[in-house]
């Protein structure tokens, strides 16, 4: 599973996660890896609600450099929120599979012309 992937998949989900999750407990489990710092667990522990809280800590997860961030966030999420991860997994799967599709441009005829680098 790629981070980057991730990374991608959940910002497409940003509307149903902020509306569905709430995030303390992703939140601390990424404090406890080190994903979230000392100073930024602090200020997301005084967003009282909970909406705006998940969309400062979303906001922060994608301005990380730490190459497990997304990773980690599913694995926080995958007891509480199964179903969110479900459909994490199953857009992951489907951009994997465009990725590693080749890629094929239209001739003028209707015929496929592999579109290829050497």
């Amino acid at each position: 599973m790629e981070n980057e992937a991730l990374k991608e998949v959940i910002k497409s989900l940003h509307i149903k996660i902020t509306k569905d999750v709430n995030p303390d407990n992703a939140i601390d489990w990424l404090y406890s890896k080190k994903i979230v710092s000392d100073s930024d667990y602090r200020d997301l522990c005084h967003v009282s609600d909970s909406r705006k809280r998940c969309r400062n800590f979303l906001s922060l997860l994608h301005l990380s450099s730490h190459p497990q961030t997304f990773i980690e966030l599913r694995l926080a999420l995958v007891d509480e929120y199964s179903w969110i991860v479900a459909e994490i997994d199953e857009q992951l799967t489907s951009l994997t599979a465009q990725h590693q599709q080749p890629h094929h441009e239209h001739s003028t005829r209707g015929q496929f012309l592999s579109v290829c680098c050497y």
